[in-house]
């Protein structure tokens, strides 16, 4: 395990951070980082779809204020974990399952590190579909909080066969690298305007933002391939079928949620037996980018869920 790179003065992250690079067991190259100053536990904290360990350098910020050492990674095909396409721009991965290779590198790596005990979870968006089958899966933390789960894709019910079986043709044909319709290789910040987007109501969290992909060219990705799209339909079709882990687990939500779908998620919570859901007001989809007064509240959520 050599030392990786962390650009932890343009992610506003805290002092003392260190990051390394580790390899999965199927031989693919991550970069996990962590910050290990707390007295109340370590989150491990499970970023989404297009996102990178930077992204979140004012929440690692939050976290240490209120106790909380923090360990995160860059999952496969993104940030600067090894890319799985040709066009590294694609958001691709080959099964959503492989991801789960992803958790056991960055468990085993924290069982070497000195880091605060209790663990704890917080998974946001496609980090929630992973950290729920890591739950499934035995993941050790004491308690979960997810961030607008991705526990169901915003395609309304009666059209997602239609959209599964066409992901599964093109695949099929050789064409599973292929961008999903719709998409391309601009990240999601490149590609909107503040105005129109879905992921935060806060015109200073989407400068920043931007301003993270601009500085350091290569951390971010586009559009999710073909692929990534039928086996993410296929993940969380399949998770919405189990049985909630028997855990103690917090869902966030924002009220204005409009990247995943939002009675997937709470038919879900549901019916987990300690699962609670805490609808946080003003918030688009991106709850730990946005407003600073929204962030309080919700970061605040979760302290006292995690310290309950």
């Amino acid at each position: 395990m050599n030392d990786a790179p962390l650009y932890a003065e343009i992610a506003e992250a805290p002092a003392g951070g260190a990051a390394r690079w580790v390899e999965t067991a199927d031989g693919v190259r991550l970069r996990i980082a962590w910050w290990d100053k707390g007295d109340k536990g370590t989150v491990l904290l499970f970023p989404g779809r297009t996102e990178f360990i930077e992204k979140y350098g004012r929440t690692v910020a939050e976290f240490q204020a209120r106790g909380y050492a923090t360990m995160i990674l860059d999952w496969r095909g993104q940030g600067l974990a090894d890319r799985l396409a040709p066009n590294r721009k694609l958001g691709h991965v080959e099964r959503f399952t492989d991801y789960q290779h992803d958790v056991d590198s960055l468990v085993a790596l924290s069982e070497t590190l000195d880091l605060p005990q209790p663990f704890f979870l917080c998974a946001h968006s496609m980090g929630g579909t992973i950290g729920l089958r890591a739950l499934q899966n035995g993941l050790n933390v004491s308690r979960s909080v997810f961030s607008a789960p991705m526990w169901g894709l915003t395609i309304e019910p009666l059209w997602r066969p239609l959209v599964q079986a066409f992901a599964a043709g093109t695949r099929s044909v050789g064409l599973g690298m292929e961008f999903a319709p719709g998409t391309g290789p601009l990240n999601y910040v490149q590609s909107h305007e503040f105005a129109d987007n879905r992921l935060t109501s806060c015109p200073e969290s989407w400068a920043y933002l931007t301003q993270l992909v601009n500085t350091h060219p290569g951390l971010e990705i586009g559009g999710p391939s073909i692929n990534w799209l039928h086996e993410a339909l296929d993940e969380t079709k399949e998770l919405a079928q189990t049985e909630p882990p028997l855990q103690d687990m917090l869902c966030l939500i924002g009220s204005d949620e409009k990247v995943v779908h939002k009675t997937d998620v709470m038919a879900y919570v549901e019916r987990w037996k300690n699962g609670q859901v805490g609808i946080v007001t003003g918030a688009r989809h991106e709850i730990l980018m946005e407003a600073p007064e929204i962030r309080k509240r919700a970061i605040d959520m979760m302290d006292a869920f995690w310290s309950g």
